[in-house]
């Protein structure tokens, strides 16, 4: 199945021939910050399986736990379609609203739970992590 990702405006894409290995949302405050929501929703795919077009502008983000994100987001409306994170090498991550498909697979990982808005419910069978 083929899926598209893009920013707002159309310039950049990212073109997905492959299922996700993972579907996640991670409540963390720089994830609530950069998605500019409660908490962020994000696909991992193999990288092979991504083509990336158009320009993107990029910014390196140290986790927590030290590891670099390198966000990749259009120049022109600002929108991160797609991520790159050290430790998780040979894959691309994108969130899942630049697909804006609402058949797209629920999230089967949700993260930093314990910074979780109180009225935000995970879907149940989803791997917890506090």
């Amino acid at each position: 199945m083929e899926r598209l990702a893009s920013c707002s405006c159309g310039q950049l894409t990212a073109t997905v021939n492959a299922d996700p290995v993972r579907v996640s949302i991670c409540h963390c405050l720089a994830c609530q910050r950069r998605s500019g929501s409660v908490f962020a929703a994000q696909a991992r795919f193999p990288e092979e399986s991504v083509v990336i077009e158009g320009q993107s502008t990029s910014f390196v983000r140290v986790g927590g736990s030290g590891a670099r994100a390198t966000f990749h987001f259009c120049a022109t409306c600002g929108t991160t379609v797609w991520y790159k994170a050290e430790g998780l090498e040979g894959f691309i991550t994108i969130p899942v609203g630049t697909f804006a498909d609402p058949a797209f697979p629920a999230p089967n990982v949700s993260v930093y739970e314990e910074r979780m808005h109180a009225w935000v419910v995970p879907p149940p069978d989803a791997e917890h992590y506090f």
